[in-house]
């Protein structure tokens, strides 16, 4: 009996010192609502982690910025936009050349310079798998180009090869491209796509659609677009691809949600009438992204992809390409079943998309705001 009041005096001596303990630690200092804000941007960004872990290994705090210069262009035997938006960006000095041509020695008095390859992706694996002589030995100054209707996705194939790394230049496309004129330094230059949203918590101002660079040759191709009036953001590898994918999945989810509609439709009309659609499929795919790639896309994209349709997207029609099926929409992990039900039925009903394997689901288990639109197509919200 005395043991157990001698245990119970005891314990309750210690929680009255852990008492007066915890009283007597100082009071935390007030924060005020900006310094929370930037505690918090700086621990949910992962590219802060990779800016130290690259200061600590370079001991550069930046990334390199380097000017632009004469380029070697890789186009392809068919008449390509992108190719003339890359020349008409440049000052005149620029080669096209096809991948059967030799490269230069040198380019503007420089021995190592960028090798844009605008080839369309259905034909980027058969280039890499083909690389010869100074082609090889020239991967590490290549520069591969994603986004939008001409680009599309382009990793799987470089990760097959390899060439998913930091040191990679990608570009990811944020300005319109001219219309074919096969090389012409009088091609009608590309303008700025980029919108901006207004500003973040921390004043800085928030963008949608701008053009983004990485890898060795960021600098260059960033100088490039800088000086024709183009946003684009420098950046490393983890935050590009981040970039990309919600680019992907814009290019993706608008394109089919306005496609299988029967009036013609542009992504202007998708934002203001289908968003309801498209709000379900884009969070589909942002789900089998951080499922199956791991990729976790940034906070806000669906106000910033929609935001951008409602201001760029009048006069942007939707359309459905077959030859980049398998680079613009059979691109994301999952099961992708919404996805898959507008295929089947733009297939089946519309006649698009006749040579692509598409997994089959029921199409009538397509909702019937798929055939006729939901409230807000007719005009009713």
């Amino acid at each position: 009996m005395r043991s157990g009041l001698r245990l119970l005096l005891a314990t309750t001596l210690l929680c009255i010192e852990a008492f007066h303990f915890h009283a007597r630690r100082p009071t935390p200092l007030a924060t005020s609502n900006e310094d929370v804000t930037a505690i918090r941007a700086t621990w949910s960004n992962g590219q802060a982690i990779k800016e130290y872990q690259d200061f600590l290994e370079t001991g550069k705090s930046e990334l390199e910025k380097e000017d632009d210069g004469p380029s070697v262009i890789v186009s392809s035997a068919d008449n390509s936009p992108l190719v003339d938006a890359i020349v008409a960006l440049g000052k005149g000095e620029d080669i096209v050349r096809s991948p059967r041509d030799p490269l230069p020695d040198t380019m503007g008095g420089r021995d190592k310079y960028p090798i844009y390859i605008a080839l369309p992706p259905y034909e980027l694996r058969d280039f890499l798998q083909n690389l010869e002589g100074d082609w090889k030995n020239r991967t590490e100054d290549f520069v591969f180009i994603s986004g939008g209707r001409s680009c599309g996705v382009v990793e799987p194939i470089l990760r097959e090869f390899g060439m998913c790394r930091d040191s990679m230049t990608q570009l990811l496309v944020g300005f319109s491209l001219p219309r074919p004129l096969t090389g012409s330094v009088n091609a009608r230059k590309p303008e700025d796509l980029s919108v901006r949203l207004g500003e973040d918590a921390n004043g800085e101002a928030k963008w949608a659609g701008e053009s983004q660079a990485c890898g060795k040759w960021n600098g260059a191709v960033a100088h490039r677009l800088k000086e024709n009036a183009i946003r684009c953001k420098q950046c490393f590898y983890r935050e590009w691809r981040r970039a990309m994918w919600e680019q992907a999945m814009y290019d993706c989810v608008w394109n089919v949600v306005g496609s299988v509609r029967e009036e013609k439709t542009d992504h202007l009309d998708v934002a203001l009438y289908y968003e309801l659609e498209s709000s379900d499929m884009m969070w589909e795919l942002a789900n089998g992204l951080r499922g199956g790639l791991a990729v976790t896309l940034i906070y806000g994209f669906e106000d910033r992809l929609f935001s951008f349709a409602e201001q760029r997207g009048k006069d942007m029609p939707c359309e459905i390409d077959e030859r980049m099926f398998d680079h613009s929409i059979n691109i994301f992990p999952g099961q992708c079943k919404m996805l898959w039900e507008y295929c089947n039925y733009a297939k089946s009903e519309l006649g698009l998309l006749k040579d692509c394997r598409i997994p089959k689901v029921e199409v009538s288990s397509i909702p019937s705001l798929v055939k006729k639109g939901n409230l807000r197509a007719d005009g009713v919200i």
